[in-house]
């Protein structure tokens, strides 16, 4: 058959596909290994063409690219940076820090194996095609009369820029500069072009983090507010439940419709394309509705209740090259008390090093969080679950840990961000996925410790049981 004959072609991963991409190689070289890569094409075209319509009618626009967790956005975005568009100034913005490291060592990486000056010149160039978006917002506020050597940029996890209330505040760590929210300040600096300027903005859905991010209602805004700007995107954008994440209320003349930048395909998740829908359903407590896309699909989801059990069932699943690590909630601060509380201390080494270092993932010794990972993946994940999402009453109630004990959270916008940081750790996995819930401290033990009770765990694992993951 053409099947057995075909040559073996893996999907990469996005720190392979960012170093294929930055060879020159296309978008459609990389997802020829899945039969649903038109979704990936398309969309890399869609993309295409509103920049070139920009640049031929001497426009202003934003393009607006959704999708579902693991569906290619970042991918889509790499490939505008290091695509076509290379030579005429194009530059990969965000604000996720351990990717711009993790990217910009892969791609150094891979242009100089042997380190040295070579390898020196390698980080300087990436780094002026993937740079932090505050920074990038910092500097060209303060240099009002210029304009940005880019004419394209791409801006990652759109929906969590900053509002005015927070891009405008003082830190410890930074004076802030800006005096606007974060889209005003990007449609303002590529404004600035007298010709044409395009924003790719990749809007990653329910990965909502951090307080103090502004959602799509302020793109909206900034847009409807300059009458030179326009955008364009699938309706997807409009037809958020929460008012801050739609783009606007009906249809604005400002905004043209194209289906294709909408990515409904995942690529990340090689086996199976139910294992988005079956986390959304788990974390949304709708447990009959978990179990019949798991009994359709075999999602590829475990359960242990044993941190040994976890780590070999990760070497076990880890053939060939594959790569495994752990992963767990920043909030989940009762681990080490599990035998888990060590973080990554430097995550490109994390992502990139291979066994027996030490310091790469595959030691499972150390966790990334939700922080560290966004916007990267592993082949296989091991899960730590921990006490800031548990299980009361049949819902899910999300907690902080305060002092010596839990703390519920009241607010709806936190709550959510809890929510949302699982989705984000359940769904860094291109195969399997294996959640340990640790057993916690039995009622009846002289030392019990009362952050931890067992009677919350088992009911954690339980859930988890109904919704159709397997037992390791």
């Amino acid at each position: 058959p053409a099947w057995e004959a075909a040559p073996y072609r893996p999907v990469p991963t996005v720190l392979e596909a960012a170093t294929l991409l930055y060879r020159r190689n296309s978008v459609a070289d990389l997802a020829a290994a899945r039969a649903d890569a038109p979704n990936l094409t398309r969309t890399t075209a869609a993309i295409g063409r509103a920049i070139a319509a920009a640049r031929r009618n001497g426009a202003h626009c934003v393009v607006f690219v959704t999708g579902i967790p693991g569906a290619g956005k970042t991918l889509c975005g790499l490939n505008v940076v290091f695509g076509a568009l290379r030579d005429h100034g194009a530059a990969f913005l965000t604000g996720n820090v351990p990717l711009v490291s993790v990217l910009r060592e892969a791609l150094a990486r891979n242009a100089a194996p042997t380190g040295g000056p070579a390898r020196k010149l390698a980080h300087a160039r990436a780094s002026k095609v993937l740079q932090n978006v505050h920074r990038f917002l910092d500097e060209h506020v303060t240099a009002k009369q210029h304009e940005a050597p880019e004419h394209v940029i791409v801006f990652d996890e759109a929906q969590r820029a900053w509002n005015e209330q927070q891009a405008t505040k003082d830190t410890q760590r930074r004076v802030s500069r800006l005096t606007a929210s974060e889209p005003a300040h990007a449609l303002e600096i590529m404004g600035r072009h007298p010709d044409w300027s395009v924003i790719v903005a990749l809007i990653g859905n329910g990965q909502e983090i951090n307080t103090g991010e502004a959602g799509m209602a302020e793109w909206g805004r900034v847009i409807a507010a300059d009458p030179r700007w326009r955008a364009v995107a699938a309706v997807r954008v409009l037809e958020a439940a929460e008012p801050a994440q739609r783009l606007a209320e009906g249809h604005p003349a400002w905004l043209t419709l194209d289906a294709d930048l909408d990515l409904t395909v995942p690529m990340r998740s090689v086996r199976d394309a139910a294992g988005a829908p079956w986390v959304d359903a788990v974390l949304r407590g709708a447990t009959a509705e978990a179990r019949d896309i798991a009994a359709a699909a075999e999602v590829p989801f475990y359960v242990t209740r044993d941190l040994p059990a976890l780590r070999a069932g990760l070497r076990g699943f880890c053939r060939g090259l594959r790569r495994a690590g752990l992963v767990a909630s920043a909030g989940a601060r009762r681990l080490r008390a599990e035998g888990l509380g060590v973080q990554v201390p430097e995550v490109a080494d994390w992502f990139l090093n291979r066994w027996p270092d030490i310091r790469g993932s595959e030691a499972l010794e150390t966790f990334a969080t939700e922080y560290d990972c966004q916007g990267l993946e592993l082949d296989v994940v091991g899960l730590a679950w921990g006490g800031d999402f548990i299980r009361v009453a049949g819902t899910w109630q999300p907690r902080r840990f305060a002092g010596k004990s839990w703390q519920v959270v009241q607010s709806a916008e936190e709550r959510l961000f809890i929510r949302n940081t699982y989705r984000v750790l359940l769904t860094r996995a291109r195969y399997e996925t294996i959640i340990w819930v640790p057993r916690g401290s039995p009622l009846g033990d002289p030392f019990h410790d009362a952050t931890r009770p067992a009677a919350e765990m088992d009911a954690i694992a339980a859930h988890l049981l109904a919704c159709g993951a397997r037992p390791l």
